[in-house]
């Protein structure tokens, strides 16, 4: 019997405004707007970083939920470091080594959605505890 192989998944993230939405992920978070569609106003898009595709589609307000996202990375540290005096952290905002195993920081887009960005701590670096 055949089985089905997972290849990818693509997050559909709410936002009230999608041009915002586009300049906070480009301009703050380096990825690159792949796709638009719509003209005015745009309905949907697709923005990618690297092997990473996240899709955004406007949502009223009654629509918007939460998400958390957790992306890995080979080095957090180096993204931290792109990623300051940019204005996307929040006062809780800090890098460091999780009581789980991971190095890691985490933020959020404009809409309050939680975008986290880690690696996996090796054998010889220490967890937080």
């Amino acid at each position: 019997m055949h089985t089905a192989k997972f290849a990818q998944v693509q997050p559909i993230l709410g936002t009230r405004d999608i041009n915002k939405a586009i300049q906070f992920y480009v301009e703050r978070l380096g990825f690159t707007l792949a796709f638009r569609h719509g003209e005015a106003p745009i309905e949907y898009i697709g923005l990618r970083r690297d092997g990473v595709e996240l899709h955004m589609q406007f949502q009223y307000e009654h629509e918007m939920g939460t998400i958390r996202l957790r992306f890995a990375v080979d080095d957090p540290d180096a993204l931290y470091e792109e990623y300051s005096g940019k204005e996307v952290f929040y006062e809780g905002t800090r890098l460091q080594n999780t009581p789980w195993g991971t190095r890691e920081f985490a933020l959020y887009d404009l809409d309050r959605n939680a975008l986290t960005f880690y690696r996996q701590l090796q054998k010889d670096e220490p967890s937080a505890g």
